[in-house]
């Protein structure tokens, strides 16, 4: 899927997904000190069985209740088609069924198609994070949150003082 689907990866880490990708994505371990309750990858799959979409998510990252979308990724062949706001919504009830109360990512500065897809699904920012390694590029992130379970953003912030603007 990833090497069908290169757009995400050469607009984030300026490469084309090598053939570990995805099992790099199974394997992948966060940094120590980094508290959290699992690492999630979700396929979205067609009645036939083909994959149209992928999710990496981290449950209870820092906080209980807190969330991290580290990947949602759609086929290119149906980006403009309503489908990535068809299965993030899908997503995001899966979510709130297990309890999330927020929802945090971050999303590279200059892809626009990326930052414009998570502000319209309401995410708001939190703060930048300047000069992140991702492959053969150095990026900024805007790290960004979203509440579900009626918190606010001030909540949020109080449980994961690392996203707070002022923070390192």
């Amino acid at each position: 899927f990833f090497e069908e689907n290169p757009a995400y990866f050469l607009s984030v880490s300026g490469s084309v997904p090598g053939p570990n990708e995805a099992r790099e994505a199974f394997e992948f371990v966060l940094p120590a000190g980094w508290s959290f309750e699992k690492k999630w990858l979700l396929a979205f799959l067609r009645k036939d069985g083909s994959m149209v979409g992928m999710a990496d998510l981290v449950s209870n990252l820092f906080a209980d209740g807190v969330w991290h979308i580290d990947l949602f990724i759609v086929a290119t062949s149906l980006h403009g088609t309503g489908t990535a706001q068809t299965l993030y919504a899908q997503l995001e009830s899966w979510m709130r069924t297990r309890g999330v109360r927020w929802v945090r990512l971050g999303v590279v500065e200059g892809n626009r198609r990326a930052e414009r897809f998570w502000e319209r699904m309401g995410y708001l920012d939190l703060r930048r994070r300047i000069g992140v390694e991702m492959g053969d590029k150095v990026n900024n992130l805007r790290v960004m949150a979203k509440p579900l379970a009626n918190g606010t953003l001030s909540e949020y912030l109080a449980l994961v003082s690392r996203d707070r603007p002022e923070s390192p």
